[in-house]
């Protein structure tokens, strides 16, 4: 599996000044399929579980400005286009606990050019340094370019999570 980003492109960890980020990121994915989900909750759930040990990795665009003079080396600005952030989650058939990708993000633009593949790569090295057997993730059965990418990598459907509302329809 190729782990490299694209020419253009770089990959950096993310620390905690990256919340707010983070949380637009979220609040993106949310919205990208549906425009109308609230995302309110985002910026709870990103304080609530953002941790050292659930950690968040950046690819950004590497700017093409020349490095020679203080001036230039001041103006240059990376721009995040893509994140991962991973964490632990239960395997409920057998108790054992694994690495889970809580948020993987590619922004359309940069689409369908190995980042989501070379991030994939990023949670399964950190999944296996920790000594997980496993990884798992969460994807809308209608995100057919992400469970497309998902099956490339050899990722299969364990369960699913299925919902009904339970809200009553508007009377006028």
């Amino acid at each position: 599996m190729n782990s490299a980003l694209p020419p253009g492109y770089s990959l950096r960890p993310g620390d905690r000044l990256d919340r707010a980020l983070l949380v637009k990121f979220m609040q993106r994915t949310y919205q990208e399929f549906d425009p109308a989900a609230p995302t309110g909750h985002l910026a709870l759930t990103v304080e609530q579980y953002f941790s050292n040990e659930t950690p968040l990795w950046w690819v950004e665009t590497v700017p093409e400005l020349p490095l020679d003079g203080p001036l230039l080396r001041q103006t240059r600005r990376s721009t995040a286009i893509a994140c991962l952030w991973m964490g632990t989650a239960v395997d409920q058939t057998w108790g054992d606990r694994h690495a889970h990708i809580f948020l993987l993000y590619v922004d359309p633009a940069h689409r369908r050019q190995g980042i989501g593949a070379a991030l994939m790569h990023q949670a399964e090295q950190w999944a296996k340094h920790r000594g997980n057997r496993q990884i798992g993730l969460q994807v809308f059965c209608h995100n057919q370019p992400a469970l497309a990418l998902y099956q490339k990598l050899g990722f299969q459907t364990h369960s699913l999570w299925m919902t009904k509302s339970l809200e009553m329809p508007c009377e006028h």
